[in-house]
């Protein structure tokens, strides 16, 4: 059983400093070297691979996930397709969530396999 939304998002707002992102804003790009993943607590993001949207994620999600699993450098490109509420997650403070709900490990892991298969479907 996943988590709900609401308690994905009440993970969130627990975070310090939650950043507003306007309209178009890139949050990071393709290549580039990463330490936090990314939870959206508002707002809608675009994911792009060489330039074309190949997915569009919404409240509650998580993205940017691969740093937390060794992956240095970001394997897309992340643009607010809306205005964004987003907190960031390094290392430290994901395992703090975890401990406080330990089913959020299993969203992310589940969250960051699907994008990988439907990225890897797309290739």
């Amino acid at each position: 059983m996943l988590l709900n939304p609401v308690v994905t998002i009440n993970i969130f707002q627990k975070q310090a400093n939650p950043q507003i992102y306007s309209t178009s804003q890139v949050i990071f790009e393709e290549g580039q070297s990463g330490e936090y993943m990314f939870g959206i607590i508002e707002g809608e993001i675009n994911i792009l691979i060489n330039g074309k949207v190949v997915e569009t994620i919404t409240t509650g999600d998580v993205f940017g996930t691969g740093v937390l699993v060794g992956i240095k450098n970001r394997t897309y490109t992340a643009i607010a397709k809306t205005e964004c509420k987003l907190v960031s997650l390094d290392e430290r403070r994901f395992l703090f969530a975890v401990q406080e709900t330990p089913m959020f490990a299993l969203h992310v892991i589940k969250n960051y396999s699907e994008r990988l298969s439907r990225l890897q479907r797309m290739v």
